[in-house]
Protein backbone atom coordinates (compact mmCIF):
# COMPACT_ATOMS: atom_id res chain seq x y z
CA UNK A 1 0.00 0.00 0.00
CA UNK A 2 1.41 3.35 -1.05
CA UNK A 3 1.08 6.77 0.57
CA UNK A 4 -0.79 9.79 -0.76
CA UNK A 5 2.19 11.56 -2.32
CA UNK A 6 3.31 8.39 -4.09
CA UNK A 7 -0.19 7.96 -5.54
CA UNK A 8 -0.17 11.54 -6.81
CA UNK A 9 3.16 10.98 -8.58
CA UNK A 10 1.73 7.90 -10.29
CA UNK A 11 -1.26 9.97 -11.40
CA UNK A 12 1.12 12.58 -12.75
CA UNK A 13 2.86 9.91 -14.83
CA UNK A 14 -0.34 8.95 -16.68
CA UNK A 15 -2.33 12.20 -16.69
CA UNK A 16 -1.25 13.44 -20.11
CA UNK A 17 -3.34 15.61 -22.48
CA UNK A 18 -5.57 13.71 -24.88
CA UNK A 19 -5.10 15.92 -27.94
CA UNK A 20 -6.57 19.23 -29.03
CA UNK A 21 -9.44 20.71 -30.99
CA UNK A 22 -10.62 24.09 -32.24
CA UNK A 23 -13.68 25.58 -30.56
CA UNK A 24 -15.52 28.86 -31.03
CA UNK A 25 -14.95 31.59 -28.46
CA UNK A 26 -18.56 31.19 -27.32
CA UNK A 27 -17.89 27.53 -26.50
CA UNK A 28 -14.49 28.10 -24.86
CA UNK A 29 -15.29 29.06 -21.21
CA UNK A 30 -13.63 26.62 -18.84
CA UNK A 31 -11.50 25.01 -21.54
CA UNK A 32 -7.69 24.83 -21.40
CA UNK A 33 -5.59 26.40 -24.12
CA UNK A 34 -3.48 23.98 -26.14
CA UNK A 35 -1.91 26.84 -28.11
CA UNK A 36 -1.23 30.44 -27.05
CA UNK A 37 -3.63 33.21 -28.01
CA UNK A 38 -1.80 35.75 -30.19
CA UNK A 39 -3.26 39.16 -30.97
CA UNK A 40 -4.23 39.72 -34.60
CA UNK A 41 -4.69 43.49 -34.21
CA UNK A 42 -3.48 46.37 -32.04
CA UNK A 43 -5.58 47.42 -29.07
CA UNK A 44 -6.60 50.12 -29.27
CA UNK A 45 -6.37 50.19 -33.04
CA UNK A 46 -5.65 53.94 -33.01
CA UNK A 47 -5.23 56.70 -30.45
CA UNK A 48 -8.65 56.92 -28.79
CA UNK A 49 -10.28 59.11 -26.20
CA UNK A 50 -10.47 57.78 -22.67
CA UNK A 51 -13.27 60.20 -21.75
CA UNK A 52 -16.17 62.16 -23.20
CA UNK A 53 -14.99 65.70 -23.99
CA UNK A 54 -13.23 67.72 -26.67
CA UNK A 55 -10.16 66.84 -28.75
CA UNK A 56 -7.84 69.87 -28.75
CA UNK A 57 -4.31 70.98 -29.49
CA UNK A 58 -2.12 71.31 -26.39
CA UNK A 59 -0.61 74.44 -27.93
CA UNK A 60 -4.02 76.16 -27.82
CA UNK A 61 -4.40 75.77 -24.05
CA UNK A 62 -2.98 78.97 -22.59
CA UNK A 63 -4.18 82.37 -21.35
CA UNK A 64 -7.48 81.10 -19.93
CA UNK A 65 -10.31 81.29 -20.71
CA UNK A 66 -9.69 79.67 -24.12
CA UNK A 67 -12.37 79.68 -26.82
CA UNK A 68 -12.21 77.06 -29.56
CA UNK A 69 -14.50 76.52 -32.52
CA UNK A 70 -16.13 73.07 -32.65
CA UNK A 71 -15.61 71.79 -36.19
CA UNK A 72 -16.41 68.07 -35.95
CA UNK A 73 -17.56 65.12 -33.88
CA UNK A 74 -15.82 61.76 -33.39
CA UNK A 75 -17.72 58.72 -32.14
CA UNK A 76 -16.61 55.19 -31.31
CA UNK A 77 -17.11 53.26 -34.53
CA UNK A 78 -17.62 56.45 -36.54
CA UNK A 79 -14.47 58.51 -36.60
CA UNK A 80 -14.31 62.12 -37.83
CA UNK A 81 -11.81 62.33 -40.68
CA UNK A 82 -11.09 66.06 -40.39
CA UNK A 83 -8.10 67.82 -38.83
CA UNK A 84 -8.06 69.92 -35.68
CA UNK A 85 -6.39 73.16 -36.76
CA UNK A 86 -5.18 75.97 -34.46
CA UNK A 87 -8.09 77.60 -32.64
CA UNK A 88 -10.46 74.66 -33.24
CA UNK A 89 -11.52 71.46 -31.51
CA UNK A 90 -13.72 68.42 -32.09
CA UNK A 91 -16.39 66.94 -29.87
CA UNK A 92 -15.26 63.41 -28.93
CA UNK A 93 -16.68 60.49 -27.01
CA UNK A 94 -15.11 57.64 -25.05
CA UNK A 95 -13.46 55.12 -27.36
CA UNK A 96 -13.60 57.40 -30.40
CA UNK A 97 -10.45 57.86 -32.53
CA UNK A 98 -8.58 61.08 -31.81
CA UNK A 99 -8.62 63.22 -34.97
CA UNK A 100 -5.51 64.39 -36.73
CA UNK A 101 -3.98 67.52 -35.20
CA UNK A 102 -5.30 66.90 -31.68
CA UNK A 103 -2.97 65.69 -28.97
CA UNK A 104 -5.16 65.73 -25.88
CA UNK A 105 -8.76 65.56 -24.69
CA UNK A 106 -10.32 68.03 -22.28
CA UNK A 107 -13.12 66.28 -20.40
CA UNK A 108 -16.56 67.76 -20.88
CA UNK A 109 -16.86 68.74 -17.20
CA UNK A 110 -14.09 71.31 -17.82
CA UNK A 111 -15.70 72.82 -20.91
CA UNK A 112 -18.59 75.28 -21.25
CA UNK A 113 -20.37 75.05 -24.58
CA UNK A 114 -21.81 78.15 -26.24
CA UNK A 115 -23.34 77.16 -29.59
CA UNK A 116 -20.37 76.17 -31.78
CA UNK A 117 -17.78 77.50 -29.35
CA UNK A 118 -16.15 75.38 -26.62
CA UNK A 119 -14.80 77.48 -23.74
CA UNK A 120 -12.15 76.14 -21.38
CA UNK A 121 -12.38 78.47 -18.39
CA UNK A 122 -9.41 77.22 -16.34
CA UNK A 123 -6.39 74.94 -16.59
CA UNK A 124 -7.90 71.43 -17.00
CA UNK A 125 -4.82 69.66 -15.62
CA UNK A 126 -2.10 67.71 -17.38
CA UNK A 127 -3.83 64.37 -18.04
CA UNK A 128 -4.18 63.89 -21.84
CA UNK A 129 -7.10 61.39 -21.52
CA UNK A 130 -5.89 59.53 -24.62
CA UNK A 131 -5.26 55.81 -24.92
CA UNK A 132 -2.38 55.39 -27.31
CA UNK A 133 -2.55 52.91 -30.18
CA UNK A 134 -1.32 49.49 -29.02
CA UNK A 135 -1.07 50.60 -25.39
CA UNK A 136 -3.01 47.51 -24.29
CA UNK A 137 -1.41 45.07 -26.73
CA UNK A 138 -0.01 45.01 -30.24
CA UNK A 139 -0.53 42.65 -33.14
CA UNK A 140 1.66 39.58 -32.61
CA UNK A 141 1.69 39.84 -28.81
CA UNK A 142 0.99 36.61 -26.90
CA UNK A 143 -1.98 37.40 -24.68
CA UNK A 144 -2.65 34.00 -23.13
CA UNK A 145 -0.19 31.16 -22.68
CA UNK A 146 -0.79 27.51 -23.45
CA UNK A 147 -2.25 25.78 -20.39
CA UNK A 148 -4.37 28.77 -19.38
CA UNK A 149 -7.86 27.92 -18.22
CA UNK A 150 -10.24 30.19 -20.10
CA UNK A 151 -11.98 31.96 -17.26
CA UNK A 152 -14.13 35.06 -17.96
CA UNK A 153 -11.07 37.33 -17.94
CA UNK A 154 -9.23 35.10 -20.40
CA UNK A 155 -12.27 34.94 -22.66
CA UNK A 156 -12.31 38.75 -22.86
CA UNK A 157 -8.63 38.81 -23.87
CA UNK A 158 -9.09 36.02 -26.43
CA UNK A 159 -12.05 37.74 -28.09
CA UNK A 160 -10.20 41.07 -27.97
CA UNK A 161 -7.36 39.44 -29.92
CA UNK A 162 -9.78 39.37 -32.91
CA UNK A 163 -9.89 35.60 -33.22
CA UNK A 164 -13.08 33.61 -33.65
CA UNK A 165 -11.83 30.37 -32.12
CA UNK A 166 -9.13 28.90 -29.91
CA UNK A 167 -7.23 25.61 -29.88
CA UNK A 168 -7.94 23.81 -26.62
CA UNK A 169 -7.15 20.46 -25.08
CA UNK A 170 -9.82 17.86 -25.63
CA UNK A 171 -12.06 17.14 -22.66
CA UNK A 172 -11.80 13.56 -21.36
CA UNK A 173 -14.97 11.53 -21.80
CA UNK A 174 -15.95 10.04 -18.47
CA UNK A 175 -18.26 7.09 -17.80
CA UNK A 176 -19.42 6.31 -14.24
CA UNK A 177 -20.37 2.81 -13.09
CA UNK A 178 -22.06 2.47 -9.69
CA UNK A 179 -22.05 -1.02 -8.19
CA UNK A 180 -24.24 -2.51 -5.48
CA UNK A 181 -27.46 -4.51 -5.24
CA UNK A 182 -28.70 -2.09 -2.59
CA UNK A 183 -28.66 0.96 -4.86
CA UNK A 184 -31.82 2.51 -6.27
CA UNK A 185 -32.52 5.53 -8.45
CA UNK A 186 -33.14 8.60 -6.27
CA UNK A 187 -36.87 8.95 -5.73
CA UNK A 188 -37.51 5.19 -5.80
CA UNK A 189 -35.60 3.85 -2.78
CA UNK A 190 -38.65 4.24 -0.55
CA UNK A 191 -40.37 1.54 -2.55
CA UNK A 192 -37.97 -1.15 -1.32
CA UNK A 193 -37.11 -1.76 2.31
CA UNK A 194 -33.48 -2.76 1.68
CA UNK A 195 -32.68 -0.04 -0.90
CA UNK A 196 -30.70 3.17 -0.54
CA UNK A 197 -30.65 6.06 -3.03
CA UNK A 198 -27.65 5.96 -5.36
CA UNK A 199 -26.14 9.38 -4.65
CA UNK A 200 -22.42 9.01 -5.29
CA UNK A 201 -22.43 8.99 -9.10
CA UNK A 202 -24.22 12.34 -9.21
CA UNK A 203 -21.63 13.97 -6.97
CA UNK A 204 -18.72 12.41 -8.84
CA UNK A 205 -20.19 13.55 -12.17
CA UNK A 206 -20.56 17.11 -10.87
CA UNK A 207 -16.98 17.15 -9.59
CA UNK A 208 -15.68 15.67 -12.84
CA UNK A 209 -17.44 18.35 -14.87
CA UNK A 210 -15.86 21.05 -12.68
CA UNK A 211 -12.45 19.65 -13.59
CA UNK A 212 -13.04 19.47 -17.32
CA UNK A 213 -14.58 16.08 -18.05
CA UNK A 214 -17.59 15.54 -20.26
CA UNK A 215 -20.10 12.87 -19.42
CA UNK A 216 -20.00 9.79 -21.63
CA UNK A 217 -22.56 7.83 -19.65
CA UNK A 218 -23.63 6.52 -16.27
CA UNK A 219 -24.85 3.06 -15.26
CA UNK A 220 -26.00 1.44 -12.04
CA UNK A 221 -24.90 -2.20 -11.86
CA UNK A 222 -26.16 -5.19 -9.93
CA UNK A 223 -23.43 -7.31 -8.33
CA UNK A 224 -23.50 -9.88 -11.12
CA UNK A 225 -20.04 -10.33 -12.62
CA UNK A 226 -20.95 -11.49 -16.17
CA UNK A 227 -23.25 -8.53 -16.82
CA UNK A 228 -20.79 -6.16 -15.12
CA UNK A 229 -18.08 -7.28 -17.52
CA UNK A 230 -20.31 -6.56 -20.51
CA UNK A 231 -21.09 -3.06 -19.25
CA UNK A 232 -17.42 -2.40 -18.47
CA UNK A 233 -16.43 -3.30 -22.04
CA UNK A 234 -19.06 -0.98 -23.50
CA UNK A 235 -18.02 1.85 -21.19
CA UNK A 236 -14.41 1.61 -22.32
CA UNK A 237 -15.49 1.85 -25.96
CA UNK A 238 -16.89 5.35 -25.46
CA UNK A 239 -14.86 6.78 -22.57
CA UNK A 240 -11.31 7.94 -21.88
CA UNK A 241 -11.82 7.48 -18.14
CA UNK A 242 -14.15 5.05 -16.39
CA UNK A 243 -14.92 5.65 -12.72
CA UNK A 244 -16.27 2.74 -10.69
CA UNK A 245 -17.86 3.42 -7.31
CA UNK A 246 -18.09 0.66 -4.74
CA UNK A 247 -17.00 -2.96 -4.94
CA UNK A 248 -13.37 -2.17 -4.16
CA UNK A 249 -13.01 -4.03 -0.87
CA UNK A 250 -12.69 -7.77 -0.24
CA UNK A 251 -16.29 -8.92 0.07
CA UNK A 252 -17.81 -11.76 -1.90
CA UNK A 253 -19.49 -9.34 -4.30
CA UNK A 254 -16.73 -6.74 -4.64
CA UNK A 255 -16.20 -7.01 -8.38
CA UNK A 256 -14.93 -3.52 -9.28
CA UNK A 257 -11.54 -4.76 -10.50
CA UNK A 258 -12.70 -8.21 -11.57
CA UNK A 259 -15.07 -6.82 -14.18
CA UNK A 260 -12.11 -5.26 -16.04
CA UNK A 261 -9.66 -8.15 -15.72
CA UNK A 262 -10.69 -9.93 -18.97
CA UNK A 263 -10.10 -6.63 -20.77
CA UNK A 264 -6.45 -6.55 -19.67
CA UNK A 265 -6.62 -4.35 -16.58
CA UNK A 266 -3.17 -3.22 -15.46
CA UNK A 267 -3.16 -1.73 -11.97
CA UNK A 268 -1.22 1.50 -11.48
CA UNK A 269 -1.93 1.51 -7.76
CA UNK A 270 -4.28 -0.43 -5.52
CA UNK A 271 -5.09 1.03 -2.10
CA UNK A 272 -3.62 4.17 -0.60
CA UNK A 273 -2.73 4.63 3.05
CA UNK A 274 -5.27 7.37 3.73
CA UNK A 275 -8.43 7.85 5.73
CA UNK A 276 -11.11 7.91 4.45
CA UNK A 277 -10.80 6.10 1.13
CA UNK A 278 -8.09 3.45 1.51
CA UNK A 279 -9.64 1.20 -1.22
CA UNK A 280 -9.19 3.83 -3.97
CA UNK A 281 -7.35 2.42 -7.00
CA UNK A 282 -6.23 3.37 -10.50
CA UNK A 283 -5.67 1.13 -13.48
CA UNK A 284 -5.21 1.13 -17.22
CA UNK A 285 -6.88 -0.86 -20.00
CA UNK A 286 -4.78 -0.17 -23.10
CA UNK A 287 -4.98 3.62 -23.48
CA UNK A 288 -8.00 4.06 -21.21
CA UNK A 289 -7.87 4.80 -17.47
CA UNK A 290 -10.07 3.25 -14.81
CA UNK A 291 -10.39 4.71 -11.31
CA UNK A 292 -12.10 2.87 -8.49
CA UNK A 293 -13.65 4.89 -5.67
CA UNK A 294 -15.17 3.61 -2.44
CA UNK A 295 -18.93 3.25 -2.33
CA UNK A 296 -19.57 5.29 0.80
CA UNK A 297 -20.53 8.87 -0.11
CA UNK A 298 -17.95 10.76 1.95
CA UNK A 299 -15.13 8.37 1.05
CA UNK A 300 -16.08 8.56 -2.62
CA UNK A 301 -16.20 12.36 -2.78
CA UNK A 302 -13.02 12.81 -0.74
CA UNK A 303 -11.06 10.43 -2.95
CA UNK A 304 -12.59 11.93 -6.09
CA UNK A 305 -11.41 15.36 -4.94
CA UNK A 306 -7.93 14.07 -4.04
CA UNK A 307 -7.29 11.76 -7.00
CA UNK A 308 -9.86 12.18 -9.78
CA UNK A 309 -9.59 15.99 -9.85
CA UNK A 310 -5.79 16.00 -10.44
CA UNK A 311 -6.13 13.16 -12.95
CA UNK A 312 -8.65 15.18 -14.97
CA UNK A 313 -6.57 18.33 -14.60
CA UNK A 314 -3.60 16.59 -16.20
CA UNK A 315 -5.70 15.04 -18.97
CA UNK A 316 -7.05 18.49 -19.87
CA UNK A 317 -3.59 20.07 -20.09
CA UNK A 318 -3.47 21.70 -16.66
CA UNK A 319 -0.81 21.31 -14.02
CA UNK A 320 -2.17 18.84 -11.49
CA UNK A 321 -1.04 21.24 -8.76
CA UNK A 322 -4.00 23.41 -9.72
CA UNK A 323 -6.23 20.66 -8.35
CA UNK A 324 -4.10 20.30 -5.23
CA UNK A 325 -3.67 23.92 -4.18
CA UNK A 326 -3.10 23.47 -0.46
CA UNK A 327 -3.26 26.53 1.74
CA UNK A 328 -2.50 27.24 5.37
CA UNK A 329 -5.40 27.95 7.69
CA UNK A 330 -5.67 28.11 11.52
CA UNK A 331 -7.65 25.55 13.49
CA UNK A 332 -10.78 26.68 15.28
CA UNK A 333 -10.46 23.84 17.81
CA UNK A 334 -7.90 21.20 18.82
CA UNK A 335 -7.27 18.15 16.62
CA UNK A 336 -6.14 14.83 18.06
CA UNK A 337 -2.99 13.16 16.80
CA UNK A 338 -3.09 11.10 13.61
CA UNK A 339 -2.62 7.35 13.33
CA UNK A 340 -0.60 5.44 10.76
CA UNK A 341 -2.88 6.45 7.87
CA UNK A 342 -2.77 10.03 6.61
CA UNK A 343 -6.17 11.56 7.31
CA UNK A 344 -8.25 14.13 5.45
CA UNK A 345 -10.76 15.69 7.81
CA UNK A 346 -13.86 17.42 6.52
CA UNK A 347 -14.05 20.95 7.87
CA UNK A 348 -15.91 24.22 7.43
CA UNK A 349 -14.73 27.81 7.61
CA UNK A 350 -15.78 29.66 10.75
CA UNK A 351 -14.49 33.22 11.21
CA UNK A 352 -11.45 32.49 9.10
CA UNK A 353 -10.53 29.28 10.91
CA UNK A 354 -11.05 25.58 10.18
CA UNK A 355 -13.69 23.93 12.29
CA UNK A 356 -13.32 20.17 11.84
CA UNK A 357 -16.77 18.62 11.65
CA UNK A 358 -17.66 16.39 14.56
CA UNK A 359 -19.21 13.69 12.35
CA UNK A 360 -16.48 12.19 10.17
CA UNK A 361 -18.16 8.91 9.21
CA UNK A 362 -17.32 7.70 5.69
CA UNK A 363 -21.01 7.23 4.89
CA UNK A 364 -22.03 10.78 5.89
CA UNK A 365 -24.03 12.85 3.42
CA UNK A 366 -25.43 15.73 5.50
CA UNK A 367 -22.02 16.45 7.02
CA UNK A 368 -20.46 16.07 3.58
CA UNK A 369 -22.66 18.89 2.32
CA UNK A 370 -21.50 21.11 5.20
CA UNK A 371 -17.78 20.70 4.44
CA UNK A 372 -15.94 23.59 2.79
CA UNK A 373 -12.51 22.01 2.61
CA UNK A 374 -10.32 19.09 3.62
CA UNK A 375 -7.79 19.42 6.43
CA UNK A 376 -4.73 17.28 5.78
CA UNK A 377 -3.14 15.52 8.74
CA UNK A 378 0.05 13.63 7.97
CA UNK A 379 0.55 10.07 9.15
CA UNK A 380 1.61 9.85 12.81
CA UNK A 381 1.33 13.62 13.25
CA UNK A 382 1.01 14.82 16.85
CA UNK A 383 -2.05 16.65 18.15
CA UNK A 384 -2.66 20.18 16.86
CA UNK A 385 -4.00 23.02 18.95
CA UNK A 386 -6.46 25.86 18.46
CA UNK A 387 -4.88 28.55 16.29
CA UNK A 388 -2.21 26.23 14.91
CA UNK A 389 -1.93 26.30 11.11
CA UNK A 390 -2.92 23.21 9.11
CA UNK A 391 -2.92 22.31 5.41
CA UNK A 392 -6.33 22.72 3.76
CA UNK A 393 -7.75 22.06 0.30
CA UNK A 394 -10.92 23.61 -1.05
CA UNK A 395 -13.58 20.91 -1.21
Amino acid sequence: MINFDEAIELIRSVAKPLGSEMVAIADAPGRVLARPVVAQIDSPRSDVSAMDGYAVREADLSNYPVSLKVIGESFAGKAWDGTVAPGTCARIFTGAPVPSGADRVVIQENVRRDAEIAIVEDDPGRAPHIRKRGSDFQSGDELLASGRVLDPRGIVAAAGADISGVEVHRRPRLHILSTGDELAEPGTAGNRADAIPESVSFGVAALAEQWGAQGAGRARLRDELPSMRSVAARALETADVVVVTGGASVGEKDFAKAMFEPLGLELIFSKVSIKPGKPVWLGRVENKLVMGLPGNPTSALVTARLFLAPLLAGLTGQAIERALAWRSIPLASPLSGCGARETFHRARLINGAAEVLSFQDSSAQKALAEADFLVRQRANAPASYTGESVEALDF
